[in-house]
């Protein structure tokens, strides 16, 4: 297994380190300037050899830390979400640094076996126009973006495999919908764990499939499990492309 250091060491840099020891996974650092003992600054030095950084920060910090981590030519994971308008500009960077990077809108295994299941299901229902297709995705009151990184995620994969919804409404709607929108809408509250459903709905009955989180477990495993298969290897790669290979 590769040594690993954390970037953000929030709630989910927490976990990582426990699950991490708990497998026997060297952690070698952790950076985070607003938690006290935390090294407050990306350096070759606080990075500490570790073969994998894996960042799960703020959508406010990520970007900075991404370009300071690829300036370093360190080997990463990003798991922090909110940020993927500035995708394209990141995988290019990492491309040119010759970098290995895995990034993903949610690392949770059970997510990427469930988009699997969207898509096939997307397109099963396609071919049956009683059923129209509609969506949402709740999370706790803490959540720094909206809509989730996974449900823009899920959209896409949503317009790719349907013939019938050509385009995405996220925000309230004050009219009907047109027949080519999904409607996709977003909660926040409370302690609400990572839900996302997506439904079929026709005047007969109602289908439904959802995915809802139970620990933030699902998420730290997937990226360790990503740190280990990306160390040694250049290149940059969604975790859904991480996932096909281990299926493969």
């Amino acid at each position: 297994m590769p040594s690993i250091c954390l970037v953000g060491y929030g709630k989910m840099g927490k976990m990582l380190h426990s699950l991490a020891t708990d497998k026997g996974i060297e952690v070698k650092g952790f950076i985070d300037p607003q938690v006290p003992g935390a090294e407050a600054e990306i350096t070759l030095q606080t990075l500490n050899g570790a073969d994998v950084a894996i960042e799960f920060s703020h959508p406010k910090s990520v970007i900075q830390n991404l370009e300071t981590l690829i300036s370093l030519n360190q080997t990463l994971v990003v798991g922090t979400t909110g940020w993927h308008q500035e995708l394209p500009r990141i995988i290019a960077m990492a491309k040119e640094a010759g970098i290995g990077m895995v990034y993903g809108a949610n690392f949770s295994l059970g997510m990427n076996l469930f988009s699997r299941l969207i898509a096939n299901a997307v397109e099963l229902f396609n071919r049956f126009e009683d059923y129209d297709l509609l969506a949402w995705e709740k999370h706790h009151a803490q959540k720094a973006d909206s809509p989730s990184g996974t449900a823009v995620e899920l959209a896409k994969l949503i317009l790719e495999n349907s013939s019938r919804k050509n385009r995405v409404v996220w925000d309230k709607l004050d009219r009907r919908p047109e027949p080519d929108e999904l409607h996709f809408a977003s909660i926040r509250g409370g302690k609400i764990p990572g839900t996302h459903v997506l439904a079929f709905d026709s005047e007969a009955d109602t289908i439904e499939l959802s995915h809802v989180v139970r620990s933030r477990a699902t998420f730290a495993l997937g990226a360790l499990q990503a740190a280990a298969w990306i160390a040694g290897k250049t290149g940059v790669f969604s975790f859904q492309e991480v996932i096909g290979d281990i299926l493969c």
